[in-house]
């Protein structure tokens, strides 16, 4: 305890005996207590009163480290992925036995389209230098455009049906259930035992279809998907870091799920499904907007085993443009939360391991960790104020075990899947921050989307804009239709980028260092996603070019 001394002295600081008296009254109460002097100083630089505990306090580190727990949960998740997927990743999948070419089965490619005029004809090209047998190959344009798609993929089919190609062009002037209505009405027509799926973003390589085929000879295989690889990954700095985060997904998550036995869902594109699995598991159904996700596991609940090819690629185009991929990553974020829902019944009362149910639900609850996000973003500068005064014991205790396993995994788990697949790993590694960072400027679209699925607020089926953008000089996108108007998300994002730039000013003023580096991200997160939202519509053409031309001459 303190000691109480009473003085006529100087009523405001004992300076020579180290006391010091909070109250100028007449017999003033000390503490003996020099410390104090020093906390008297550092507490009147600080904005904030708090130098010391009350609610207020203990809400805001109560929130924080409940939020800090919870994503550090999904962070252990990660560090147990990465573990396992060295540990099986020279365990490739072996076909059971080989078709011989006489008894190749037959392959229905569906190849789903909606408002595609700029990469119809590549695709439908690429399709027709599959390498396989032509009388067992059958080509199905499911189009459902409403605009010069419609001319373009019909004069397309027509040329290529005119060359001997087994190839039916299917419109529809209706639109429901958008991808998994398509793939529904095609598999009316189909005629092949297997159906392999494209989407227009897509140029398949000439061997895929014989990559995968074989291991239909085991009849319990029910699909079979290869890694997606990108044919524009090294435009701009957005597209690089898109590809280190499918990387991670590709690479790292399917792989190992694959490999252990765990259930992983088919990407929607790049695959080849049994017919007859498709049937039986329900066919496709469109109360979710990620129908790939919901026929999977529909279908491993079925009994049907999956296959993953990890060293084998599909090329496919990735956004450029930031208003898309914002778009695309919101439709996942919302349709894999819609198949938790619908399911998690199905798996809680499936007669499987533990170990594969938990698997399901971290793989289809993940998003969650958004709207904590969100939450822990606007409560940075309050903890700044109310962590002022801690000591480094109690930073070591919580912050670094919980910052550990929910940031430095994200760091082992894409810096996994880049050790894997390059062989020249120095320019993505050094990426990785700003690939969190990035992972953060997402945070709000898709909050957005999970707190819609959440609410049960059905969205409809917003497409990914292709531009058939090939080449890091090709501009010509940005006259092309099809680009997303950004909204009102970025004001809000630059708002909280600016917040950000008031945090750092305060830490930097108070000699905080040890936590500006993870402000630096949030800021840079936000202000990237805000900046470049607007910058690629109409108004920012130019700026977009000069934004785009200064990040490639930066490129590590």
């Amino acid at each position: 305890m303190l000691a109480l001394i009473t003085a006529t002295v100087n009523p405001t600081l004992c300076l020579e005996k180290g006391w010091f008296c909070p109250t100028p009254l007449n017999g003033y109460i000390c503490y003996d207590m020099p410390s104090y002097c020093d906390s008297y100083y550092k507490t009147a630089a600080n904005i904030s009163p708090l130098y010391q505990f009350d609610a207020f306090d203990w809400t805001v580190l109560i929130i924080y480290f409940g939020i800090l727990a919870v994503l550090a949960i999904y962070g252990v998740y990660r560090i147990k992925q990465v573990i396992e997927f060295w540990r099986y990743s020279r365990f490739p999948p072996n076909a059971k036995d080989t078709f011989a070419e006489d008894i190749l089965p037959h392959i229905t490619v569906q190849l789903p389209l909606f408002n595609e005029m700029y990469v119809v004809e590549r695709l439908v090209k690429a399709v027709t230098e599959i390498d396989y047998p032509r009388d067992r190959i059958e080509i199905q344009v499911l189009d459902d455009s409403t605009d010069e798609t419609v001319n373009i993929a019909r004069a397309t089919v027509a040329n290529y049906a005119a060359q001997g190609f087994d190839i039916h062009y299917i419109h529809r002037d209706d639109r429901t259930g958008f991808k998994a209505g398509a793939l529904e009405n095609g598999m009316k027509s189909a005629k092949g035992e297997l159906i392999a799926i494209f989407d227009a973003d897509f140029v398949p390589k000439p061997d895929f279809l014989r990559k995968l085929v074989h291991h239909f000879t085991d009849p319990i295989v029910g699909c079979a998907q290869m890694r997606w690889a990108h044919i524009n990954g090294s435009y701009n700095l957005l597209t690089r870091l898109q590809t280190i985060m499918l990387d991670g997904h590709f690479v790292i998550e399917q792989t190992t799920r694959n490999r252990t036995g765990n259930f992983f869902n088919f990407n929607g594109t790049a695959g080849i499904w049994r017919r007859e699995a498709i049937e039986l598991s329900g066919g496709w159904q469109h109360d979710t907007l990620t129908e790939d996700t919901d026929l999977s596991f529909r279908a491993q609940l079925m009994g049907c085993r999956f296959v993953y090819l990890l060293d084998h690629e599909a090329p496919v185009e990735i956004p450029v443009e930031v208003n898309a991929f914002k778009a695309q990553q919101r439709r996942w974020a919302n349709g894999v939360l819609q198949v938790w829902f619908k399911l998690y019944l199905r798996i809680w009362y499936a007669d499987l391991p533990l170990r594969v149910k938990l698997e399901m639900f971290f793989r289809l609850t993940g998003n969650i960790s958004y709207p904590l996000m969100i939450v822990a973003s606007f409560m940075q500068f309050p903890l700044l104020l109310v962590r002022y005064n801690q000591g480094l014991h109690q930073l070591m205790m919580l912050d670094v075990p919980l910052l550990f396993f929910s940031t430095v995994s994200v760091v082992l788990f894409y810096g996994s899947a880049v050790w894997y697949l390059d062989t020249k790993r120095g320019s993505r590694l050094l990426h990785l921050p700003l690939v969190m960072a990035l992972g953060i400027g997402l945070a709000f679209s898709n909050a957005r989307a999970v707190l819609e699925a959440l609410m049960g607020v059905k969205s409809d089926f917003v497409r990914t804009p292709k531009y058939r953008v090939e080449k890091t000089d090709d501009e010509s996108w940005k006259r092309k239709k099809y680009k997303r108007r950004p909204g009102w998300l970025p004001l809000l994002e630059l708002s909280f980028a600016v917040y950000f730039v008031f945090a750092i000013a305060y830490a930097v003023r108070m000699h905080m260092w040890g936590p500006i580096a993870f402000l630096l991200l949030f800021c840079f997160g936000y202000g990237y996603m805000g900046i470049l939202s607007l910058l690629q519509t109409a108004g920012g053409k130019r700026l977009d070019s000069r934004w785009r031309r200064t990040s490639a001459t930066a490129r590590p």
